[in-house]
Protein backbone atom coordinates (compact mmCIF):
# COMPACT_ATOMS: atom_id res chain seq x y z
CA UNK A 1 0.00 0.00 0.00
CA UNK A 2 1.27 3.40 -1.05
CA UNK A 3 2.31 6.08 1.94
CA UNK A 4 3.03 9.49 1.69
CA UNK A 5 4.98 12.10 4.06
CA UNK A 6 2.63 14.64 4.24
CA UNK A 7 5.96 16.99 4.87
CA UNK A 8 7.10 15.69 1.06
CA UNK A 9 3.83 15.45 -0.65
CA UNK A 10 0.97 18.46 -0.06
CA UNK A 11 -1.72 18.43 -1.65
CA UNK A 12 -1.57 14.79 -1.30
CA UNK A 13 -2.49 11.95 -3.75
CA UNK A 14 -4.91 9.44 -3.11
CA UNK A 15 -5.51 5.99 -3.93
CA UNK A 16 -9.17 4.89 -4.76
CA UNK A 17 -10.08 1.39 -4.19
CA UNK A 18 -11.25 -1.23 -6.69
CA UNK A 19 -12.81 -4.64 -4.88
CA UNK A 20 -10.32 -5.86 -2.36
CA UNK A 21 -8.90 -9.51 -3.84
CA UNK A 22 -10.33 -9.35 -6.97
CA UNK A 23 -7.76 -7.33 -8.35
CA UNK A 24 -7.39 -9.66 -11.32
CA UNK A 25 -10.65 -9.85 -12.15
CA UNK A 26 -11.21 -6.07 -12.57
CA UNK A 27 -11.52 -6.33 -16.04
CA UNK A 28 -14.51 -8.57 -15.76
CA UNK A 29 -16.23 -6.71 -12.98
CA UNK A 30 -15.90 -3.89 -15.46
CA UNK A 31 -18.96 -5.11 -17.43
CA UNK A 32 -21.65 -5.81 -14.55
CA UNK A 33 -20.40 -2.31 -14.07
CA UNK A 34 -21.29 -1.11 -17.34
CA UNK A 35 -24.42 -2.39 -17.71
CA UNK A 36 -25.79 -0.66 -14.99
CA UNK A 37 -24.22 2.61 -15.74
CA UNK A 38 -26.02 2.11 -18.87
CA UNK A 39 -28.93 0.93 -17.24
CA UNK A 40 -29.04 4.19 -15.21
CA UNK A 41 -27.61 7.12 -17.95
CA UNK A 42 -30.31 5.83 -20.15
CA UNK A 43 -33.24 5.11 -18.15
CA UNK A 44 -32.84 8.92 -15.95
CA UNK A 45 -32.42 10.46 -19.66
CA UNK A 46 -35.47 8.78 -20.98
CA UNK A 47 -37.56 9.79 -18.36
CA UNK A 48 -36.27 13.70 -18.61
CA UNK A 49 -36.57 13.39 -21.99
CA UNK A 50 -40.53 11.96 -22.22
CA UNK A 51 -41.52 14.63 -19.86
CA UNK A 52 -40.06 17.58 -21.62
CA UNK A 53 -41.18 16.82 -24.77
CA UNK A 54 -44.74 15.11 -23.68
CA UNK A 55 -47.22 18.03 -22.62
CA UNK A 56 -49.48 16.02 -21.01
CA UNK A 57 -46.94 14.90 -18.41
CA UNK A 58 -46.34 18.72 -17.52
CA UNK A 59 -48.23 18.11 -13.95
CA UNK A 60 -46.57 18.74 -11.03
CA UNK A 61 -45.96 14.74 -10.36
CA UNK A 62 -44.03 14.62 -13.21
CA UNK A 63 -41.73 17.62 -12.64
CA UNK A 64 -40.82 15.91 -9.59
CA UNK A 65 -40.19 12.65 -11.09
CA UNK A 66 -37.78 14.38 -13.48
CA UNK A 67 -35.80 16.16 -10.31
CA UNK A 68 -35.10 13.07 -9.58
CA UNK A 69 -33.69 11.84 -12.79
CA UNK A 70 -31.75 14.78 -12.54
CA UNK A 71 -30.32 14.15 -9.34
CA UNK A 72 -29.69 10.33 -9.93
CA UNK A 73 -27.89 11.14 -13.74
CA UNK A 74 -25.76 13.45 -11.63
CA UNK A 75 -25.08 11.07 -9.34
CA UNK A 76 -24.36 8.35 -11.76
CA UNK A 77 -21.81 10.47 -13.62
CA UNK A 78 -19.94 11.79 -10.43
CA UNK A 79 -18.34 8.32 -10.15
CA UNK A 80 -18.53 6.86 -13.54
CA UNK A 81 -14.85 7.75 -14.35
CA UNK A 82 -13.25 6.92 -11.48
CA UNK A 83 -15.16 3.07 -11.10
CA UNK A 84 -14.82 2.54 -14.52
CA UNK A 85 -10.65 4.24 -14.68
CA UNK A 86 -9.79 1.39 -11.74
CA UNK A 87 -11.85 -1.47 -13.47
CA UNK A 88 -10.60 -0.75 -17.18
CA UNK A 89 -6.99 1.01 -16.71
CA UNK A 90 -6.08 0.81 -13.10
CA UNK A 91 -6.15 4.43 -12.80
CA UNK A 92 -6.46 4.56 -8.85
CA UNK A 93 -4.56 7.97 -8.59
CA UNK A 94 -6.84 11.22 -7.23
CA UNK A 95 -5.53 14.58 -6.90
CA UNK A 96 -6.92 15.92 -3.51
CA UNK A 97 -8.88 18.97 -5.70
CA UNK A 98 -10.28 16.25 -8.20
CA UNK A 99 -11.38 14.47 -4.51
CA UNK A 100 -12.59 17.50 -3.09
CA UNK A 101 -14.56 17.82 -6.84
CA UNK A 102 -15.99 14.86 -6.81
CA UNK A 103 -17.34 14.83 -3.16
CA UNK A 104 -19.25 17.99 -3.73
CA UNK A 105 -21.23 16.43 -6.35
CA UNK A 106 -21.49 12.84 -4.69
CA UNK A 107 -22.86 14.42 -1.69
CA UNK A 108 -24.43 17.54 -3.42
CA UNK A 109 -26.95 15.03 -5.54
CA UNK A 110 -27.41 12.92 -2.64
CA UNK A 111 -28.64 15.77 -0.23
CA UNK A 112 -30.75 17.13 -3.69
CA UNK A 113 -31.91 13.47 -4.07
CA UNK A 114 -33.37 13.39 -0.20
CA UNK A 115 -35.28 17.05 -0.75
CA UNK A 116 -36.91 15.87 -4.28
CA UNK A 117 -38.12 12.85 -2.19
CA UNK A 118 -39.27 14.35 0.32
CA UNK A 119 -40.96 17.17 -2.22
CA UNK A 120 -42.69 14.09 -3.78
CA UNK A 121 -44.02 13.36 -0.31
CA UNK A 122 -45.50 16.42 0.14
CA UNK A 123 -47.26 16.38 -3.85
CA UNK A 124 -48.99 12.56 -2.23
CA UNK A 125 -49.81 14.34 0.40
CA UNK A 126 -51.35 17.02 -0.78
CA UNK A 127 -53.27 14.97 -3.89
CA UNK A 128 -54.56 12.27 -1.28
CA UNK A 129 -55.57 14.75 1.36
CA UNK A 130 -56.47 17.95 0.05
CA UNK A 131 -56.97 17.00 -3.96
CA UNK A 132 -59.17 20.18 -4.59
CA UNK A 133 -56.60 22.68 -3.50
CA UNK A 134 -53.97 20.40 -5.65
CA UNK A 135 -53.59 22.40 -8.78
CA UNK A 136 -53.50 25.72 -6.87
CA UNK A 137 -51.06 24.74 -4.02
CA UNK A 138 -48.62 23.46 -6.76
CA UNK A 139 -48.21 26.08 -9.22
CA UNK A 140 -45.63 26.18 -11.78
CA UNK A 141 -44.23 29.20 -10.53
CA UNK A 142 -43.75 27.38 -6.82
CA UNK A 143 -42.29 24.23 -8.08
CA UNK A 144 -39.63 26.59 -10.15
CA UNK A 145 -39.08 27.81 -6.50
CA UNK A 146 -38.90 24.56 -4.71
CA UNK A 147 -36.46 23.55 -7.79
CA UNK A 148 -34.20 26.11 -6.99
CA UNK A 149 -34.52 25.95 -3.24
CA UNK A 150 -33.44 22.11 -3.02
CA UNK A 151 -30.33 23.10 -5.41
CA UNK A 152 -29.35 25.34 -2.83
CA UNK A 153 -29.71 23.55 0.03
CA UNK A 154 -27.93 20.35 -1.48
CA UNK A 155 -25.15 22.18 -1.86
CA UNK A 156 -24.65 25.58 0.09
CA UNK A 157 -23.86 23.42 3.48
CA UNK A 158 -21.03 21.67 1.37
CA UNK A 159 -18.85 24.25 0.48
CA UNK A 160 -17.91 25.12 4.38
CA UNK A 161 -17.67 20.96 5.18
CA UNK A 162 -15.09 20.94 2.28
CA UNK A 163 -13.28 24.13 3.46
CA UNK A 164 -13.07 22.47 6.42
CA UNK A 165 -11.41 19.10 4.57
CA UNK A 166 -8.95 21.51 3.01
CA UNK A 167 -7.49 22.70 6.23
CA UNK A 168 -6.20 19.39 7.55
CA UNK A 169 -3.14 17.45 7.16
CA UNK A 170 -2.45 13.92 5.57
CA UNK A 171 0.42 12.33 6.96
CA UNK A 172 -1.04 8.12 7.33
CA UNK A 173 -1.93 6.27 4.42
CA UNK A 174 -3.37 7.69 1.38
CA UNK A 175 -5.58 4.34 0.29
CA UNK A 176 -9.68 4.86 0.44
CA UNK A 177 -11.46 2.13 0.60
CA UNK A 178 -14.07 3.00 -1.88
CA UNK A 179 -13.89 3.82 -5.82
CA UNK A 180 -14.17 7.05 -5.19
CA UNK A 181 -14.01 9.76 -2.99
CA UNK A 182 -16.12 9.79 0.46
CA UNK A 183 -15.91 12.50 2.94
CA UNK A 184 -16.06 9.92 6.07
CA UNK A 185 -13.33 8.20 3.99
CA UNK A 186 -11.38 10.70 3.24
CA UNK A 187 -11.30 12.03 7.03
CA UNK A 188 -10.47 9.23 8.42
CA UNK A 189 -7.32 9.48 6.84
CA UNK A 190 -6.03 12.53 8.43
CA UNK A 191 -3.91 12.58 11.46
CA UNK A 192 -5.05 16.05 12.35
CA UNK A 193 -8.37 16.93 14.87
CA UNK A 194 -11.03 15.90 12.89
CA UNK A 195 -13.80 16.56 15.93
CA UNK A 196 -15.02 19.48 13.91
CA UNK A 197 -15.19 18.10 10.97
CA UNK A 198 -17.55 14.82 12.12
CA UNK A 199 -19.25 17.35 14.20
CA UNK A 200 -20.27 19.68 11.19
CA UNK A 201 -20.72 16.71 8.77
CA UNK A 202 -22.99 15.20 11.61
CA UNK A 203 -25.11 18.08 11.31
CA UNK A 204 -25.66 18.54 7.53
CA UNK A 205 -26.30 14.69 7.48
CA UNK A 206 -29.05 14.78 10.61
CA UNK A 207 -30.45 18.67 9.08
CA UNK A 208 -30.59 17.30 5.59
CA UNK A 209 -31.36 13.24 5.51
CA UNK A 210 -32.17 12.89 8.84
CA UNK A 211 -34.73 15.56 8.81
CA UNK A 212 -36.07 14.69 5.36
CA UNK A 213 -36.69 11.24 6.69
CA UNK A 214 -39.03 12.15 9.72
CA UNK A 215 -41.13 14.52 7.36
CA UNK A 216 -40.99 11.99 4.78
CA UNK A 217 -42.39 9.36 7.63
CA UNK A 218 -44.84 11.66 8.93
CA UNK A 219 -46.38 12.69 5.36
CA UNK A 220 -46.94 8.90 5.64
CA UNK A 221 -48.96 8.48 8.75
CA UNK A 222 -50.70 11.23 7.08
CA UNK A 223 -51.61 10.09 3.96
CA UNK A 224 -52.74 6.83 6.18
CA UNK A 225 -54.89 8.87 8.04
CA UNK A 226 -56.25 10.09 5.14
CA UNK A 227 -57.05 6.86 3.07
CA UNK A 228 -58.67 4.83 6.15
CA UNK A 229 -61.40 7.96 6.44
CA UNK A 230 -62.52 6.87 2.82
CA UNK A 231 -65.51 4.91 2.67
CA UNK A 232 -64.89 2.66 -0.43
CA UNK A 233 -62.29 0.02 0.16
CA UNK A 234 -61.56 0.40 -4.52
CA UNK A 235 -60.94 4.34 -3.68
CA UNK A 236 -58.62 3.18 -0.41
CA UNK A 237 -56.73 0.89 -2.61
CA UNK A 238 -56.18 3.53 -5.42
CA UNK A 239 -55.11 5.94 -3.27
CA UNK A 240 -52.50 3.72 -2.01
CA UNK A 241 -51.71 2.50 -5.29
CA UNK A 242 -50.60 6.06 -6.26
CA UNK A 243 -47.56 6.08 -3.19
CA UNK A 244 -46.34 2.56 -4.45
CA UNK A 245 -43.48 4.12 -6.66
CA UNK A 246 -42.77 7.03 -4.07
CA UNK A 247 -42.56 4.59 -1.31
CA UNK A 248 -40.14 2.15 -3.31
CA UNK A 249 -37.59 4.83 -4.67
CA UNK A 250 -37.38 6.01 -0.72
CA UNK A 251 -36.88 2.59 0.36
CA UNK A 252 -33.89 2.14 -2.36
CA UNK A 253 -32.58 5.96 -1.40
CA UNK A 254 -32.71 5.10 2.38
CA UNK A 255 -31.60 1.37 2.85
CA UNK A 256 -28.04 1.65 1.17
CA UNK A 257 -27.53 4.68 3.21
CA UNK A 258 -28.18 3.45 6.37
CA UNK A 259 -26.05 0.45 5.45
CA UNK A 260 -22.94 2.28 4.16
CA UNK A 261 -23.30 4.68 7.14
CA UNK A 262 -23.52 1.73 9.58
CA UNK A 263 -20.71 -0.17 7.84
CA UNK A 264 -18.76 2.59 8.46
CA UNK A 265 -19.36 3.14 12.33
CA UNK A 266 -19.28 -0.86 13.50
CA UNK A 267 -17.90 -2.42 10.16
CA UNK A 268 -13.76 -2.36 11.26
CA UNK A 269 -13.50 -6.09 10.94
CA UNK A 270 -15.92 -6.43 8.20
CA UNK A 271 -13.75 -7.77 4.99
CA UNK A 272 -12.74 -5.13 2.69
CA UNK A 273 -14.84 -5.93 -0.30
CA UNK A 274 -17.87 -5.24 1.85
CA UNK A 275 -17.44 -1.77 2.24
CA UNK A 276 -16.25 -1.00 -1.55
CA UNK A 277 -19.58 -3.00 -2.22
CA UNK A 278 -22.09 -1.32 -0.10
CA UNK A 279 -20.65 1.58 -1.38
CA UNK A 280 -20.99 1.03 -4.86
CA UNK A 281 -24.56 -0.52 -4.28
CA UNK A 282 -25.29 3.48 -2.22
CA UNK A 283 -24.67 5.05 -5.25
CA UNK A 284 -25.32 2.94 -7.91
CA UNK A 285 -28.88 1.18 -7.63
CA UNK A 286 -30.99 3.97 -6.98
CA UNK A 287 -30.43 5.80 -10.27
CA UNK A 288 -30.89 2.39 -11.58
CA UNK A 289 -33.92 1.42 -9.85
CA UNK A 290 -36.09 4.48 -9.93
CA UNK A 291 -36.69 4.56 -13.96
CA UNK A 292 -37.68 0.84 -13.81
CA UNK A 293 -39.65 1.37 -10.86
CA UNK A 294 -41.69 4.47 -12.29
CA UNK A 295 -41.83 3.05 -15.41
CA UNK A 296 -43.54 -0.52 -14.90
CA UNK A 297 -45.97 1.17 -11.84
CA UNK A 298 -46.80 4.75 -13.67
CA UNK A 299 -48.90 3.98 -16.52
CA UNK A 300 -48.75 7.70 -17.94
CA UNK A 301 -45.04 7.37 -17.87
CA UNK A 302 -45.44 3.61 -19.53
CA UNK A 303 -47.49 4.51 -21.92
CA UNK A 304 -45.15 7.78 -23.15
CA UNK A 305 -41.98 5.53 -23.58
CA UNK A 306 -44.25 2.78 -26.09
CA UNK A 307 -45.26 6.09 -27.51
CA UNK A 308 -42.08 7.38 -28.26
CA UNK A 309 -40.44 3.80 -29.30
CA UNK A 310 -43.53 3.37 -31.75
CA UNK A 311 -43.08 6.94 -33.47
CA UNK A 312 -39.47 5.64 -34.11
CA UNK A 313 -39.99 2.08 -35.15
CA UNK A 314 -42.24 3.35 -37.48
Amino acid sequence: MPYFNQSTAYPPVFFLTGIPGLETSHTWLSIPFCCLYAIAISGNSMILFIIITESSLHEPMYYFLSMLSFTDLGLCLSTLVTVLGIFWFNVREISFDACIGQMFFIHGFTFMESSVLLVMAFDRFIAICNPLRYAMILTNSRITVVGFAIIIRGTTALVPLLLLLKRLSFCRSHVLHHSYCFHPDVMKLSCSDTRVNSAFGLAIVISTAGLDSVLILLSYVLIIHSVLCIASKEERKKAFSTCVSHLSAVAIFYIPMISLSLVHRFGKHAPPFVHTLIANVYLLIPPVMNPIIYSVKTKQIRKAMLKVFFVKSS
